[in-house]
């Protein structure tokens, strides 16, 4: 492969680590179409699916321990609500990630086109700003309503190489009621069970091609950050808003392809 490819994926990587910084998110969401529309677009080799979900996760986890730090500095990572949701996505989502090996590509892009639909709607729905400034140590949740949520979409994200901060983060706001930057930081640090799950189980069965990984890491994590600065900077109603953008133009987009 070229070092114009290389660079491709530095600069790929540098983007979508800061988003993940910014808005709280592993980058699957952004990393997933980037790999796959944009280096037939400047003339590069197309990349499999199944190496673009390996790296999705490797690249999610990775920006996530960094930015994670950030958030946690600043109190906005709470423990309980990691530790719930965060240990009843591990299982489920290793075993997506091993039975993702057998799954055809078809039905994988039907999956993650499923879930970002659903968390597009979700971000559409009106919501109050007023606690989204509180820190962690203010937050109460319901534990059992966690566990059900992480246990139920822990396969799916497996199945598609994501570390799920996109569908998380809807479920936080609208189901549990999470302040938003809290929910921010502690998505950041859910999402490191749920990919480091994943990113077990697609290491195992060959998915993760790791020149290509160090590349898009060189740029991730520094990146992330970066994001974590701004966003901390930047009004909630401002980032909620980018999300939802975010969330529903990659929607449209798998799903206008998968209808083609």
């Amino acid at each position: 492969m070229s070092a114009e490819f290389y660079l491709f994926l530095w600069a790929a990587g540098s983007i979508v680590g800061f988003f993940s910084g910014l808005l709280g998110i592993g980058g699957g969401i952004l990393m997933f179409p980037l790999l796959l529309y944009v280096p037939p677009f400047f003339g590069f080799d197309a990349i499999g699916v199944k190496s673009i979900t390996g790296l999705t996760m490797i690249q999610g986890f990775f920006a996530s321990l960094s930015a994670m730090f950030f958030y946690k500095k600043h109190n906005l990572v709470n423990k309980p609500l990691v530790l719930t949701l965060g240990l009843s996505l591990f299982m489920s989502s290793l075993t997506g990630s091993f039975v993702s090996k057998v799954v055809p590509d078809k039905p994988l892009l039907f999956i993650f086109g499923a879930l970002a639909f659903i968390a597009a709607v979700m971000m559409l729905i009106p919501r109050s700003y007023a606690k989204d400034e509180l820190t962690e140590e203010k937050v109460v949740f319901h534990k059992p309503t966690a566990i059900v949520i992480g246990v139920s979409i822990g396969f799916l994200i497996g199945l598609v190489g994501q570390g799920g901060a996109f569908i998380i983060i809807p479920i936080l706001l609208y189901v549990l009621r999470i302040p938003l930057r809290v929910a921010l930081g502690s998505t950041l640090a859910i999402g490191l069970f749920s990919s480091s799950a994943g990113l077990v189980g697609k290491i195992a069965t060959g998915q993760v091609p790791f020149h290509m990984a160090a590349a898009l890491l060189l740029g991730a994590i520094p990146a992330a950050q970066a994001g974590g600065f701004v966003g901390k900077k930047t009004k909630t109603q401002y980032l909620r808003w980018l999300l939802a953008v975010i969330i529903i133009v990659t929607a449209v987009k798998i799903w206008a392809d998968l209808f083609k």
